[in-house]
């Protein structure tokens, strides 16, 4: 089975407040229905152990990791997971948090905040089998060598296949399309030279150094 590459990458689908304390820890209501926003292609970039270039000036830089599922084939209803998902990884949704903050009181779109170069890193593809996010492994991140976020992805307020529906219903999921699944409490912020680890397990898929 290939891995995918960032060539491939088409549409990049996020779920907001997919975890109950993250919704609390930042005040936010936990939605009825999947919180579904989008980034553009050029938000992903691996974490390979390279730096990541990150905006400068315009207020917190927050990470958020994540579970990322990776489409091989176009969605049609009542599709498994396994079926549809070739490939997963842990991920970064990076957000500018005073901008974020800023569009909610406007009412505006979350693009200036969840779109911007760089947003969407993703460690190394691990190939999908059924229910693998399921099986009893948590994913992880490390900022500077310590653990600062740690989620399961059967605490997720919809899981994989209920949010595969929505989005795929509503919008149309098709082959190098991707899905982030939402965050678990501990988000916090960025600063210029921060190494990050992303875990699978307790197995390191993903390391990169982060500038401003």
């Amino acid at each position: 089975m290939t891995t995918p590459q960032a060539v491939d990458f088409r549409n990049i689908y996020c779920v907001g407040r997919n975890y109950r304390l993250h919704a609390a820890e930042l005040g936010n209501a936990v939605p009825e229905s999947p919180m579904i926003f989008a980034k553009p292609t050029h938000a992903a970039v691996r974490l390979d152990g390279s730096a990541v270039q990150l905006p400068k000036g315009r207020g917190a830089v927050h990470y958020e990791a994540e579970l990322v599922f990776i489409a091989g084939r176009p969605y049609e209803p009542g599709i498994a997971p396994n079926e549809l998902y070739s490939h997963f990884t842990v991920g970064l949704d990076l957000t500018l948090r005073d901008v974020q903050d800023e569009l909610k009181a406007k009412g505006y779109p979350w693009l200036a905040a969840k779109g911007f170069r760089h947003s969407a890193p993703l460690g190394a593809w691990l190939p999908y089998g059924a229910d693998a996010e399921k099986t009893g492994r948590t994913f992880a991140m490390r900022l500077n060598g310590k653990e600062v976020q740690r989620g399961d992805a059967n605490d997720m307020v919809f899981d994989l296949a209920a949010l595969t529906a929505h989005v795929g219903d509503l919008y149309g999921i098709g082959p190098g399309d991707l899905l982030f699944t939402g965050t678990p409490a501990g988000v916090g912020r960025l600063s210029d030279g921060d190494e990050v680890e992303l875990l699978w397990g307790d197995d390191a898929i993903g390391t990169g150094t982060f500038r401003f």
